[in-house]
């Protein structure tokens, strides 16, 4: 019992030391001040993933086909605004993409740079309605360990990043990974206007691959910056590399199961991140049939066919 007061305590005191060396600009902006609210959302997020099964259990799944389509080009439209005030205040600023230490000062650019990171953040709080999505519409199979793994952590992780490094190179992987966001975003948005649409979408597998090269791109970067000595947080690079090569190995396995082992006759494939058999609350099997109105149902309790 004592060492584990003693862990408790020293935890508060290197909390309260670190609040010393965070970005004092953005510690008045919302969710900024406290870990408390980001932690908070993260343990309803886990909360939900536990009651919602429970709760769906023995109701008729919802559809939500108008909700999805909104939501995913709503979330192409703030993606795409991420990646495009990053690189736009990143070259006005003379950001190198090598090396780039963080500017705390109130620069224009880089407290552009810095806002554009603070939504960024707030993005993958959003991002949690991916699988409230999966749940409410019953697709269960589809909240994989990589699909809560990184829904959950990015969120947390980023609040962290916000907090001591909003700027320098940390805009480098948010621009890599917003800017794929609009891609798979869009293909959810797409995928989910219906079968007339969804035809065309052979690229599917294409995004796992440009995933997984974003970690190896992510690894190489921040192992190139420890390598030339780069006046950027170590500790942050050494928390990227080990973050990185964690997707890698999830983000492999499911692409292997996906896309390269033949399955068994009637065996689903594996989802993850919405990335694979099924986007954000839309199956593959629902691309073969016509989209079904936002959640009406029939007499029979079934869906209503629009």
């Amino acid at each position: 019992m004592e060492v584990a007061a003693h862990f408790v305590n020293d935890s508060v005191e290197f909390y309260k030391w670190s609040l010393t060396i965070s970005d004092k600009r953005v510690e008045k902006w919302p969710m900024m001040s406290s870990p408390l609210p980001t932690l908070a959302i993260s343990c309803l997020y886990l909360l939900f993933l536990w009651a919602g099964p429970r709760y769906m259990q023995d109701r008729q799944p919802f559809v939500l086909r108008k909700t999805l389509i909104v939501y995913n080009f709503s979330m192409v439209v703030l993606n795409f605004y991420i990646a495009k005030e990053l690189l736009i205040a990143s070259r006005a600023a003379g950001y190198s993409y090598l090396c780039q230490p963080v500017n705390y000062s109130e620069d224009e650019n880089e407290v552009r740079i810095a806002s554009a990171l603070w939504w960024y953040y707030i993005s993958k709080g959003v991002e949690f309605l991916d699988t409230v999505f999966f749940i409410l519409r019953k697709k269960f199979n589809q909240v994989s360990f990589l699909h809560v793994y990184h829904h959950c952590t990015m969120f947390i992780l980023w609040w962290i990043g916000m907090k001591w490094v909003p700027g320098g190179q940390a805009f480098f992987g948010a621009g890599i990974n917003s800017s794929i966001h609009v891609l798979m975003y869009g293909y959810y948005g797409l995928a989910a206007l219906g079968p007339q649409i969804q035809k065309y979408l052979w690229w599917k597998k294409y995004l796992t691959i440009i995933q997984m090269i974003q970690f190896h791109v992510t690894i190489g970067h921040a192992g190139y910056s420890l390598y030339t000595g780069c006046r950027f947080p170590s500790w942050m690079q050494w928390a990227l590399i080990g973050y990185a090569v964690t997707f890698i190995v999830l983000f492999a396995n499911f692409y292997y199961h996906a896309y390269r082992r033949k399955p068994a006759s009637g065996a689903r494939k594996p989802v993850a991140n919405g990335v694979s058999t099924a986007t954000n609350g839309h199956s593959k099997a629902e691309e073969e049939e016509e989209p079904q109105d936002n959640g009406k149902k029939s007499r029979k309790g079934r869906p209503k066919k629009e």
